[in-house]
Order: C-alpha cells, then sequence, then structure tokens
C-alpha cells in the first residue's frame, strides 16, 4: 500500500472537542507508521491529576524535536509552539452539534488517548465545545496567516474526513 506522505513527518491535528483529533491520527498513523503522540496522555494522570506546567512544556519541547510525530490534542497555549514545529497541520474545524455528538458518543468508552474512561458528560467540556469557535477556532486561522509555510489541511466535515481516508484503503 502507497502511504500518504503528502503530510510530511511531523503532522498536528487539531480540533474541537468531540471533532475526532484522537480518531484521525490514529488512523494516520496506521497508514503511515508515523509514531502518535497523544498531549491528553503527556498531560493527565490516571487519578484525573495533570502533571505540571513545567513538566509539561519540557516534554513537549522534547517531543517536538524529534523527526517525526503525529500530535494529537488541542491545548491552545502550545498552538504557536507546534505549529512552527510542524510540517502539516490538520484542522478537523467541525460544526459545534457534529462535535457535542462526539463528546457525548464518547461517554463510557475505553479510548487510547485518556488513562480513564468518561462516565458522564463533563460540563466543563461541553462549555469547551460552545465556545470553540468564538475562542480557538479565530487564534489558529491568525496562526495560519502567520506561518503561511506550513501545510494546512482543513476538514469541515466527519463525511470528507472520511472519503479523505477511503482513498487510503
Amino acid at each position: 500500500m502507497t502511504t500518504p506522505d503528502i503530510f510530511g513527518k511531523r503532522i498536528i491535528v487539531l480540533g474541537c472537542p468531540g471533532s475526532g483529533k484522537s480518531t484521525f491520527p490514529l488512523k494516520l498513523h496506521r497508514i503511515t507508521g508515523i509514531p502518535l503522540i497523544s498531549l491528553d496522555n503527556v498531560w493527565w494522570r490516571a487519578d484525573r491529576t495533570h502533571i505540571p506546567r513545567e513538566e509539561f512544556d519540557k516534554k513537549l519541547d522534547s517531543i517536538v524535536k524529534g523527526e517525526q510525530w503525529i500530535i494529537d490534542g488541542d491545548y491552545g497555549r502550545t498552538y504557536e509552539v507546534r505549529i512552527g514545529a510542524c510540517d502539516t497541520v490538520v484542522f478537523l474545524d467541525f460544526p459545534e452539534a457534529e462535535c457535542m455528538t462526539g463528546i457525548t458518543e464518547r461517554v463510557g468508552k475505553k479510548r487510547y488517548d485518556m488513562p480513564w474512561i468518561e462516565r458522564s458528560l463533563d460540563p466543563e467540556l461541553v462549555d469547551l465545545v460552545k465556545n470553540y469557535s468564538s475562542k480557538n477556532r479565530p487564534v489558529l486561522y491568525g496562526l495560519f496567516e502567520k506561518y503561511p509555510d506550513k501545510k494546512t489541511v482543513i476538514f469541515k466535515s466527519r463525511t470528507q474526513v472520511n472519503e479523505w481516508f477511503e482513498k487510503w484503503k
């Protein structure tokens, strides 16, 4: 099988919670063999506490110095560090309703990118989804303009994502 090397070897996947930014990179990893790093697994501990910010920043700095990676996770305060280091940004720019469905459907399911299973819908996560288009999206589009040398791939729906992956079966 020919692998999609159109993305380069240093890829970040961004998007609103519930957009599929864990599912997309896992599929891409399986196709390309490029190592996958989930920032949720870097940040969170199994007991639902997180590592200190300074420790996270050091780990992220080490990760982005690697030769190849797919990094999933939004983590807005680290957008610029990751965009500056990557070849390609994949932005899952989905409507709010689609993301709300995404966060609702994952409740009770085991995920590779989280060290626990969500047993109920987190109100903080709901707020993140509701505010994403007004807070995070403008910041990202500004950074896409600031880094025109980065390949930016924007998907507007799960249908677009699924059609893209169909090419690589």
